[in-house]
């Protein structure tokens, strides 16, 4: 039977392999999924053949666990779903940690240096997951406020706690006089630390969190699959980790920052606002008059934005885009790498939609088409098409890589208000000359410009 439990392991992370690398692709994700998932019942299948199992609380978690996630999985709303994966990434940590706890608790003898060390492994990333994923999810869902916590000596207490959980770590690997109450204080110290390191992250560094967050949740779990001897656990949580960290590294990148600015820096506080203010007025246009701009028009890019989930557009915004290219315009979908709550948050809400993948286009390919654009449509973005990223030295965000769409010939800002938006920057981009605000809910503003393209 352990041979053909290999074979299983094998064959799942295979399936986990190819169905990790089609998510790459919009056009492959769907397959990708499914195999993933399948690798996912080979591997259950696998370990229910093996001995010594409790079936009736194995059933009692499949049955509880599966009911939550698919009720979950069908209720959420696509503007839910950065607050779902968060929580999912809690799951997962916790997980690990209640793997950990348990095999310190059973009477099983001295365990080895190595066995201690992925115990304490998968207690204390499984801990930080945990509570740093609750925290994430209070600020996307706005329980909690979404602008960064900070205090005074902020970062020498989480560096003491850290430091006090890895003298904590070598006295747990060794065993030299270990007690219970002390491997407690170790699971307090971690679930401490995951709230006091998410805290100073501002809702704009959150997409980077969250895939921090995700990369931390499988190497948990690959440290739990050492803990357990379970092979494909180990190779799961093992990609989970490198491809979350790969992640956390390609977005740290895209915003021109370091990790630890994004887990230090605070940004999107009131005292760390700076940046020039923006010189001019707003200049608001209607609908009516956007419409006439946009009939004349043979070259769009929209640049979709977090307020484009919030307003539910992304299916009026592809009516738009349709009747556009009916009139004989070329349109694009402009995506930034951190735009949204969530990696690839913008992408999920556009293939909802059914916007072509053709039409989706990286920043770096769409900014020297900027200048020959006729019409670029800004939907809920601010940080992302901030031009004080690339002129303002006193900017926060400078040195950000930005879609430019100031150099666009024309500029339409769809946008609620005339505040500053999440992060509390001034943006000089809604007093260009070449820019025109449509205040208003977004949705409605789109379904009114395709209400005119119908009736013309």
């Amino acid at each position: 039977m352990s041979g053909l439990t290999s074979l299983f392991y094998i064959v799942a992370s295979i399936l986990f392999i190819f169905g990790i690398k089609m998510l790459g692709s919009a056009e492959t994700a769907r397959r990708g999924n499914f195999l993933s998932s399948l690798g996912m019942l080979v591997a259950i299948v696998a370990v229910l053949l093996s001995s010594g199992m409790s079936y009736t609380w194995i059933m009692v978690g499949l049955v509880l666990g599966g009911s939550l996630g698919a009720f979950s999985a069908r209720k959420v709303e696509m503007t839910g779903m950065p607050e779902l994966v968060a929580l999912f990434n809690g799951f997962g940590g916790l997980s690990s940690l209640l793997v950990a706890w348990a095999e310190e608790v059973q009477p099983a003898g001295a365990n080895p240096i190595f066995t201690d060390s992925v115990i304490f492994a998968a207690l204390v990333i499984g801990g930080v997951t945990f509570t740093g994923s609750l925290v994430a999810y209070g600020k996307l869902s706005g329980k909690l406020d979404g602008k960064p916590l900070l205090f005074p000596n902020q970062k020498a207490i989480n560096v003491a706690v850290a430091a006090l959980l890895l003298l904590l770590g070598v006295a747990y690997a060794l065993q030299s006089g270990f007690s219970l109450p002390a491997f407690y204080l170790i699971v307090l110290l971690a679930l401490a630390l995951g709230v006091l390191g998410v805290l100073p992250i501002g809702g704009g560094d959150m997409p980077v969190a969250i895939a921090l967050l995700n990369s931390f949740s499988g190497i948990a779990a690959c440290a739990a699959g050492f803990v357990i001897l379970n092979n494909v656990l180990i190779v799961a949580g093992a990609m989970v980790g490198a491809s979350g960290l790969i992640l956390t590294i390609i977005m740290c990148k895209a915003m021109n920052r370091t990790l630890g600015d994004v887990l230090f820096g605070g940004f999107g506080a009131e005292s760390a606002g700076g940046g020039a203010e923006a010189e001019g007025e707003m200049k608001p246009i209607t609908a009516d008059d956007a419409y006439y701009i946009l009939e004349a028009a043979s070259q769009v890019i929209f640049v979709p934005g977090y307020g484009m989930a919030v307003a539910q557009a992304q299916h009026a915004v592809k009516e738009l885009a349709a009747l556009l290219e009916e009139n004989g315009c070329e349109v694009s979908f402009a995506i930034h790498p951190v735009a949204g709550r969530m990696p690839g948050h913008m992408n999920v809400l556009l293939a909802e939609a059914d916007v072509p993948y053709e039409q989706l286009a990286e920043m770096d390919d769409v900014n020297p088409l900027m200048s020959n654009t006729d019409v670029a449509v800004v939907i809920g973005a601010n940080d992302v098409v901030n031009p004080a990223a690339l002129e303002d030295e006193s900017s926060p965000i400078y040195g950000m890589p930005i879609i430019n769409v100031h150099q666009a010939r024309t500029t339409f800002v769809l946008k609620r208000g005339q505040g500053k938006g999440f992060s509390g920057l001034v943006n000089p981009l809604f007093t260009r000359a070449n820019t025109r605000m449509l205040y208003g809910d977004a949705k409605e503003t789109i379904t009114s410009l395709v209400g005119q393209f119908k009736g013309s």
